[in-house]
């Protein structure tokens, strides 16, 4: 009897410590929980406002939505911080070429306190002109400000 009930209480610990392995790895889990509804909505907002004009070439919206002071950090392209080049390198390389879909449901908000927002999120883009270029969910975050009840795009980090 003694050495059927060594491994049956062998099993049972190892199965009792797998479960406490498992319940601290479930409360490290990170969730994204929305803190402020409103301002979540506003961006959410914001953020399809300006890839309406991104995906139509509305170059007119794209210029009132970033700031003078734009900082564009591509990890590939490297930094922009002059607005007209940054208008000019999407109208010449993105218009009718590119179309930015979101990720559903990928979209975060952080409050900066009485200064803007920071939105993080997935999207990808369909090439229109390589059609063999796949397709894959990508992040990026941008910093939004919002002075005299407008908001602009201030940075962006672009990660491919």
């Amino acid at each position: 009897m003694k050495k059927f009930i060594k491994p049956v209480l062998l099993t049972l610990f190892a199965a009792i410590a797998s479960s406490f392995t498992a319940s601290a790895q479930s409360q490290d889990a990170y969730t994204y929980k929305i803190s402020d509804q409103k301002l979540y909505n506003t961006i959410v907002h914001m953020d399809s406002v300006y890839f309406n004009a991104y995906n139509t070439c509305d170059m007119a919206t794209q210029a009132a939505i970033y700031s003078d002071s734009i900082e564009f950090y591509h990890d590939k392209g490297g930094l922009m911080t002059s607005k007209k080049d940054l208008l000019k390198a999407l109208k010449d390389n993105i218009c009718g070429k590119v179309t930015r879909v979101l990720v559903p449901g990928s979209i975060e908000v952080y409050p900066i306190g009485n200064w803007g927002a920071v939105e993080i999120g997935l999207h990808r883009f369909i090439n229109h002109v390589e059609s063999e270029t796949p397709s894959k969910p990508d992040k990026f975050i941008v910093i939004w400000r919002l002075r005299d009840n407008k908001w602009q795009i201030t940075k962006v980090v672009s990660l491919h």
